[in-house]
């Protein structure tokens, strides 16, 4: 089991930064959304703010580094890099799934990264489906503390699951286990989908049982089915996982759907997001923090230079947007009548 779990990840980080994993045709809606230019902003650009609101704390940037890797080799690297460059920029820093953690002695730095980012936010992970595979609130505890983490997010990915081999496809009776971990961890829980979304009255019921933030991961992004299709040697699961390329919620359908529903709960929008202006746009619709993930992944292997550099492209390119409406703050950005959204 543990050399299977680390060669998965190990094979996951190669078939991201190598092969086509976005879905066919589904896009993230991103398109859809659009700002008028304000061409009299009435704001001094250096005066231009990004604070943000997660989870009742403020942070310099609405930033996250979204989960990625660890439990391989190469994580090392890839973490660390992320890690210190989080702390640089002070952006959120959450991990990739961390069963490995527990299930294996090998590569347990990478998911040790404290001691490079000793001021920010970081968010362990699990799959919600281990809980009912023997993952319950100590094994939780137990990752949450070997990792130093501030949080934890339990991941959904019940179409990745069916795809991997050997996937765990029992998500029965989830809901009353998440809610036994929020009324029992002493660190707020989130819930992130993995590439296909979180829709408004699954967000509601997951707030009503003490989740404190969901990360809708919506579609148009990285598709997990994707990535298990070149892992498979199952024909007919490769064939399914073509299939399900075009499948998912669209990130921004995610963002407004979500934010109707859950009131002042905190939003994370991932899925899709490349640059500053995807971030714009989110935030805009009712996000409060924007994850990137595989945007920065390449990075990440080469150096915290490198990474530092996409991180400032991207804050700038939130500030240019800011001010092309002539939204001085965040709280402004939301508010702002500039912005226009489609929905199908």
């Amino acid at each position: 089991m543990t050399d299977s779990i680390n060669k998965r990840k190990a094979e996951h980080i190669q078939i991201t930064l190598n092969e086509k994993v976005t879905g066919n045709e589904i896009t993230t809606g991103l398109e859809r959304v659009h700002f008028i230019h304000n061409a009299l902003p009435e704001i001094n650009f250096p005066d231009i703010a990004i604070e943000s609101k997660f989870v009742g704390q403020t942070r310099p940037t609405p930033f996250m580094i979204s989960s990625m890797t660890g439990g391989a080799a190469f994580a090392e690297t890839i973490n660390r890099n992320l890690a210190i460059a989080a702390e640089e920029k002070g952006w959120i820093f959450a991990l990739g799934s961390m069963r490995a953690l527990i299930e294996s002695d090998e590569h347990r730095a990478s998911f040790q990264v404290r001691e490079y980012a000793p001021s920010v936010p970081i968010i362990a992970n699990l799959g919600a489906v281990q809980l009912n595979y023997g993952f319950g609130v100590d094994k939780c505890r137990q990752i949450i503390e070997m990792s130093d983490a501030n949080m934890l997010v339990l991941h959904l990915n019940s179409i990745q699951e069916v795809i991997q081999p050997n996937g765990d496809l029992n998500f029965k009776d989830l809901l009353v286990k998440i809610e036994e971990l929020t009324r029992t961890l002493a660190v707020p829980v989130g819930v992130k989908e993995v590439g296909w979304g979180i829709d408004g009255h699954t967000a509601r019921k997951l707030c009503d049982v003490g989740v404190s933030f969901i990360d809708v991961a919506g579609a148009g992004g990285t598709s997990w089915s994707q990535v298990e299709k070149y892992r498979s040697n199952d024909p007919v699961k490769r064939v399914a996982a073509e299939t399900f390329s075009v499948w998912g919620n669209p990130t921004v359908d995610c963002i407004v759907s979500v934010r109707e529903e859950i009131g002042n709960e905190s939003i994370v929008a991932s899925g899709g997001m490349y640059t500053g202006l995807d971030a714009a746009k989110s935030i805009a619709l009712g996000a409060d923090v924007v994850g990137f993930g595989r945007s920065i992944l390449k990075e990440a292997t080469q150096s915290v230079e490198d990474v530092i550099q996409v991180m400032e492209t991207k804050e700038l390119e939130l500030r240019l947007a800011m001010f092309g409406v002539g939204a001085a703050t965040l709280p402004e950005l939301q508010a702002s009548d500039r912005v226009r959204y489609t929905k199908i």
